[in-house]
């Protein structure tokens, strides 16, 4: 999942919102640093409310990739955005076509989200910036094994850039994925790789029901009910 897909079910829940995209953002900002569980656990019953709603919007991250990556949705939709990558870019391995097809399919899915309602967007960046980047800094430290000096100046950028406008159009988007490409050291795509974005957000439109299905995806299905099913045997 992306940004959007991860919070649109608590846009009334600006903290929550937040720890829902801490994963995502460390990754960008400081990779050595990691919220795992085990780390939250302690601090999902904090007496401080917005760290505690801080703490349980990681941990839904956590497990929303925990089912959304065990999908048939997620299967065959990134394998199939992969081979039409390899089938527009040419045999070579330079553009690591399978990677392309996970974190493409993750951008088209806020993609579609955003063009269904695109006053889902605004709302999420009011929600969004309505939080304190030294806040979000400051809660990971407390949390984490090791320390970040670089998160809060990322988030302020995060929250100014709205690179999530950029979905809406493919050309914008490609500009986004390959500063993505860029920050992993793999190639940028070509102008060539717009009519995959085309054809796949027509792809992930027609997916939608096997990559966000209804009994794990809804507007009232919170961690605890997650976390219950995926205890059951």
């Amino acid at each position: 999942m992306n940004y959007l897909t991860h919070a649109i079910r608590f846009l009334d829940r600006p903290e929550f919102v937040a720890g829902t995209a801490v994963p995502d953002w460390l990754s960008v900002a400081d990779r050595k640093v990691r919220l795992r569980p085990k780390h939250l656990s302690p601090w999902l019953t904090d007496p401080d409310p917005a760290l505690a709603e801080f703490a349980a919007g990681v941990q839904q991250h956590h497990a929303d990739d925990g089912w959304f990556h065990a999908t048939r949705g997620f299967a065959e939709v990134t394998t199939i955005l992969g081979k039409m990558f390899r089938e527009a870019l040419g045999p070579g391995d330079g553009f690591r076509c399978g990677f392309l097809g996970h974190i493409v399919m993750e951008m088209l899915l806020d993609a579609v989200l955003i063009d269904d309602s695109p006053e889902l967007l605004t709302e999420y960046y009011s929600v969004m910036n309505a939080v304190d980047a030294e806040f979000i800094e400051r809660s990971v430290n407390r949390m984490s094994a090791l320390p970040t000096q670089r998160l809060a100046i990322f988030v302020r950028l995060f929250q100014r850039e709205q690179i999530l406008v950029d979905y809406q159009d493919s050309r914008r988007l490609l500009v986004r994925l390959n500063q993505v490409l860029r920050r992993v050291t793999l190639m940028p795509l070509p102008d060539e790789a717009i009519r995959v974005l085309d054809d796949g957000r027509r792809l992930v439109r027609e997916r939608m029901p096997d990559l966000l299905p209804a009994d794990r995806f809804s507007l009232t299905t919170t961690i605890p009910t997650l976390l219950a099913k995926d205890s059951l045997p």
